[in-house]
């Protein structure tokens, strides 16, 4: 039967199936939409393949088969169909949903409902919906058992003694700044470490091999017929890939043996751009605190006890992740937080960072107070701050016109405050936009909201814990 997309007639979203084959590693993700008169579209197969297969300790049957572990990894392939399931959500937004497995129990409906209203506060702000209160969970399952500690991936250390990171650890590696830092941190607190991506960037794979340390590349290809509703008048827009990408990590610390998936989400993250007569709208929310909050409680609750999801760079400011990674220069040719030029894998600076997007704009502006010239203008190709052109590009991340970019960029007290210290700095006082906002921007300013060092320390809630804590603080101040 032929079915072509149609939003007006669609009525639900449908989960159908989930599969996991720990022969292949391969995992299979099924949705479907079901028009009024009941006739469903065909099911989108979203895969997934993660490497080390075959992974024995969860297929029954064999040798070394582990029930608690095949639990856990069945209870985190629940949650990542349910959070994967964004994706194809979004292209109907309707406001039924359908489970085939039956409703879901109330801690789950409440946290996936937030992850579906939250994470598509963008593509809903740009569409024109309300999904807020508007998207019918099916409700009713009891409260699912609480998970049991499982002890994966633990580090003794050498001798005894304490361990500042006591878990073999999966860590996202996105090929730009924030997660180098993240890596080099670890590194520096004796974490046993793999660098793990989904997807096939040879940026990304090329900073990965540039840390020199264990790798896993997953491998997701979305359902094909998605491309074709797309062409067909599917609604489209920005997802939370942070939660997705976090649910399927989960999924292979379990396999590969890591107890703990570390992102780098900093402070700044938790914040989205103040839209008059909207209100607040962050593009970033999956990696904000609310979302690492709330998905840490989960997975302990449902998946594993003692399984530690964190974001090692939350407590810190943007400009803090700056002035940490001006002090390596290891990936000075290699990084790039460029979005447009992110799948490329350039020799010439030109060839990484497109100098076009709100992501090159800010990570310039960021890195200027703490990096020699040279160095920084080596690794762009160009001074992004001597060129009038991206006035009102920098204006809007300065939020003094315009609100901050849907990007994944700091705060605007950021910008203004490293905007300031190059102000004050005869290497950059006199390029272009320093000049201007100098001489027609900063007089109108509060000078006491400028300072530098008070963004640059600790700040607000994290999951990191007091030890950890007070380890990463003493190595970000060396």
């Amino acid at each position: 039967m032929s079915w072509t997309f149609d939003r007006a007639a669609i009525r639900a979203f449908r989960f159908t199936s989930k599969r996991f084959d720990p022969a292949s590693g391969e995992v299979a993700l099924g949705y479907a939409f079901v028009n009024h008169d009941g006739a469903g579209s065909p099911e989108l197969v979203e895969r997934i393949t993660i490497p080390g297969a075959p992974f024995t300790a969860v297929q029954p049957g064999s040798v070394d088969f582990d029930p608690a572990k095949a639990a856990a990894v069945e209870a985190a392939l629940r949650l990542l169909h349910l959070v994967a399931g964004v994706s194809y959500y979004k292209a109907a937004a309707p406001a039924v949903i359908e489970c085939a497995e039956g409703p879901l129990d109330a801690a789950t409906a409440a946290f996936i409902a937030s992850v579906y209203e939250n994470g598509l506060g963008e593509f809903a702000y740009r569409n024109g919906l309300e999904l807020r209160g508007h998207i019918v969970w099916p409700q009713g399952a009891a409260a699912r058992p609480p998970a049991p500690a499982l002890g994966l991936g633990r580090v003794s250390p050498p001798g005894g003694g304490s361990q500042p990171w006591p878990f073999r650890s999966l860590v996202a590696i996105g090929g730009g700044k924030d997660s180098l830092v993240s890596i080099e941190a670890l590194r520096a607190l004796g974490a046993k470490t793999t660098v793990a991506w989904i997807g096939s960037s040879p940026l990304i794979r090329a900073c990965a091999e540039r840390t020199g340390l264990p790798m896993l590349n997953i491998g997701r290809a979305l359902a094909p017929e998605l491309f074709v509703f797309n062409r067909e008048g599917a609604l489209n827009g920005h997802i939370p890939v942070t939660a997705v990408n976090s649910a399927i990590l989960v999924l292979a610390a379990l396999l590969t043996g890591h107890g703990s998936v570390v992102f780098s989400n900093e402070h700044s993250a938790s914040y989205g751009s103040l839209i008059s007569g909207t209100g607040e709208v962050n593009h970033q929310w999956s990696k904000g605190w609310a979302f690492e909050r709330d998905f840490a409680a989960i997975v302990r609750a449902q998946v594993a006890a003692d399984f530690d999801y964190v974001s090692l760079l939350r407590p810190f400011s943007e400009l803090a992740v700056a002035r940490q990674f001006a002090r390596l220069e290891h990936y000075d040719a290699h990084f790039s937080s460029c979005n447009r030029n992110f799948h490329l894998l350039g020799e010439k600076p030109s060839q990484r960072w497109c100098g076009a997007c709100p992501k090159c704009h800010f990570v310039f502006l960021a890195l200027a107070p703490f990096m020699p010239k040279p160095r920084l203008l080596g690794i762009f190709g160009r001074n992004l701050l001597d060129d009038l052109s991206l006035a009102a590009a920098y204006d809007a991340l300065l939020e003094i016109a315009g609100h901050k970019p849907f990007e994944c960029v700091g705060e605007g007290r950021e910008s203004r405050a490293a905007m300031a210290a190059l102000a004050a700095s005869p290497a950059w006082r006199e390029d272009a936009l320093v000049a201007r906002f100098a001489t027609t921007q900063q007089p109108a300013l509060d000078p006491a909201t400028l300072r530098l060092e008070p963004l640059l320390a600790p700040q607000g809630e994290h999951g990191l814990g007091t030890a950890r804590m007070e380890a990463l603080r003493a190595h970000f101040g060396a």
